[in-house]
């Protein structure tokens, strides 16, 4: 599967790959027409995010997360701030496991819930060993500082920037609410080349952030999300129950 710098952690830009921003000239509502390799952004049927309502209850393998803290390694590729991981951190999925590439924001948030938006939204990027990509979606309202986002809103660089943070370490476990329900269904990467095949994992119940905090996410880049695309009758399922066992970390 083919997919931005910003999805699967590649933390370089092909020097031939299309300018795509967030305006209105390079916008998602053109990005289609940018360059053939980014089709999919206006004639994909299977493509995210999308607005999670009428989700059907469903007994389904739980998500087993397992994240260990790790240094700080952050890289800011101009479209978002990526948070690189940087020992072993993955999920399990009805025994298949995705390896965690990385980290990264979008403000506002991407997802709705029956049309409500979010302030913020989280995206942790994994990856099997065939390619293929789970995207776990975390939503964000602003109210009470949040110890990893607004520890993080401190080592923002500039576009086209890194910094290593070193004796600061990161726990992308702190990201995930602590009991909460999660919608599923297969969607895409929200940036262009919007390849189809993603497999999401979207919580329910949303973290919060503190005013500062989000300002400084804001400040940044700016707006930085997709607009949410149609269902076309694809299948949007929730866990049946809440459960501390889908968020248990390592």
């Amino acid at each position: 599967m083919t997919g931005s710098a910003e999805e699967v952690g590649d933390r370089s830009e092909p020097a031939l790959e299309p300018h795509w921003g967030y305006g209105r000239k390079d916008g998602p509502a053109v990005w289609g027409q940018l360059s053939s390799d980014y089709a999919l952004c206006a004639v994909g049927r299977c493509q995210s995010p999308i607005d999670i309502v009428g989700a059907t209850q469903a007994d389904v393998p739980a998500v087993a997360f397992h994240y260990q803290p790790m240094q700080l390694e952050v890289h800011n590729n101009g479209h978002t701030v990526e948070v690189a991981s940087t020992n072993e951190n993955w999920i399990e999925v009805g025994g298949a496991r995705y390896e965690l590439t990385q980290f990264h924001y979008h403000t506002p948030g991407e997802h709705t819930v029956a049309g409500r938006p979010f302030d913020m939204e989280i995206h942790l990027v994994h990856r099997n060993d065939e390619g293929s990509l789970a995207v776990v979606g975390v939503l964000v309202r602003r109210g009470r500082e949040h110890p990893v986002l607004d520890a993080l809103a401190e080592h923002l660089p500039k576009p086209r920037e890194s910094l290593v943070i070193e004796g600061q370490k990161v726990a992308a476990s702190e990201l995930l609410p602590e009991a909460s329900r999660i919608f599923r269904y297969e969607g895409s990467l929200t940036t262009p080349p919007c390849s189809e095949g993603v497999r999401w994992y979207v919580f329910e119940t949303h973290i919060e952030i503190s005013d500062a905090g989000l300002a400084a996410f804001e400040a940044v880049l700016g707006k930085n999300n997709r607009p949410v695309q149609p269902l076309n009758g694809r299948e949007l399922l929730v866990d049946r129950c809440r459960s501390r066992s889908q968020t248990s970390r390592t």
